[in-house]
């Protein structure tokens, strides 16, 4: 008979996770072409409160600071933060530790709504029309697969399920039509292959401003659905005698996850995995319960993609590994490993 190790204190493990985001991304910002050492990062980021970093008189590694590098690391943590939250949801709702966000197919119909945009030109004439249209598809997504499983005003689980795996195998076939018409046009047709895969590369202030609101927005809306959440684990049935309205809490969670994770993939592209093995991860350490696993599994997936995607830009220097390859690489064995652990429960 095994022990089960006693939890930490959940403060304790918000401030250990929260002291290791901001180490990870202060190495994060001071690695590159030109290095800085963390701490003479954590100088100009404290002078860039009050000193200008553009124009002539600025310092040129204030500059390369705030120009490139944190924007790339904010956008980073947002989208890791997203993924996780949503993933976390796509869990609770379903109670299985395999779900994760694009299992409604709003991932890949923002990566469709992406791939319209690139393909048409709309991407080049704006950098919000790809977030924007991104967003679009998700949105839309998320109408047909709920208008597909709704009958009645009752909405169950595992049609959301089913629906969600022929939604997606429709989107992906939609999206490798568009790129096979677009195929003629070399430019546009690695464009889209290098955004498909996942990646921080030429993120901007704008990409910040535009997930931050958003990304705040699910947040918010997460940690309010935390007890909807938990009385879902005790069955719909259960869960509306305590006083859980059960088919407008499934479609706050679904809006909730498919914002969230639309969000990412429209400033990043597809990134594989942050929204299955983090939550499950940070589920073993805080247990349970969503008021505690969702601030959690944020800033774990914060430090998650963070971490990756310094991997990304500094494991083959000065060539740049897509973002959504080494999320792959670290999830696909905790996947196969979970796969295990869960046939081994379920005594299969």
């Amino acid at each position: 008979m095994s022990l089960a190790l006693p939890r930490p204190p959940f403060a304790a493990v918000l401030i250990a996770l929260l002291v290791l985001l901001v180490l990870v991304a202060v190495v994060a910002i001071g690695v590159g072409s030109v290095s800085i050492p963390p701490l003479r990062v954590a100088r100009l980021l404290v002078a860039a409160i009050g000193a200008p970093w553009s124009g002539p008189d600025a310092d040129p590694e204030l500059v390369i600071l705030m120009a490139i590098r944190v924007p790339r690391v904010l956008v980073a943590a947002l989208v890791g933060a997203a993924l996780a939250v949503a993933g976390a949801q796509m869990q609770g709702l379903f109670q299985n530790p395999m779900a994760s966000p694009d299992v409604i197919g709003t991932s890949t119909g923002a990566a469709l709504g992406a791939v319209l945009a690139i393909v048409f030109g709309l991407a080049a004439a704006h950098v919000a029309w790809l977030p924007a249209m991104a967003c679009l598809g998700a949105g839309l997504s998320l109408a047909v697969i709920y208008a597909l499983t709704t009958r009645r005003g009752r909405t169950p689980v595992a049609m959301l399920l089913l629906a969600g795996v022929a939604l997606n195998a429709l989107l992906s076939a939609m999206t490798a039509f568009v790129i096979s018409l677009s195929w003629v046009r070399y430019e546009v047709a690695q464009e889209v292959v290098f955004w498909l895969m996942g990646g921080l590369d030429d993120r901007t202030w704008t990409h910040v401003w535009l997930a931050a609101p958003l990304v705040a927005i699910g947040l918010a809306a997460a940690i309010a659905l935390a007890r909807d959440l938990d009385l879902f684990s005790t069955g719909e049935e259960a869960a509306a005698t305590l006083g859980v309205d059960v088919e407008r809490a499934k479609q706050r969670v679904l809006a909730v996850a498919a914002l969230l994770s639309g969000t990412a993939v429209a400033v990043c592209g597809v990134i594989a995995f942050v929204g299955l093995i983090v939550p499950h991860g940070v589920r073993l350490v805080v247990g349970p319960s969503h008021r505690r696993l969702i601030p959690t599994a944020a800033i774990a997936g914060a430090i998650f993609v963070v971490a990756a995607d310094l991997v990304a830009r500094t494991v083959l220097a000065p060539i740049e590994i897509r973002l959504g390859i080494v999320t792959g690489i670290c999830g696909a064995p905790f996947f196969l490993w979970l796969l295990s652990r869960y046939r081994r429960e379920v005594g299969a």
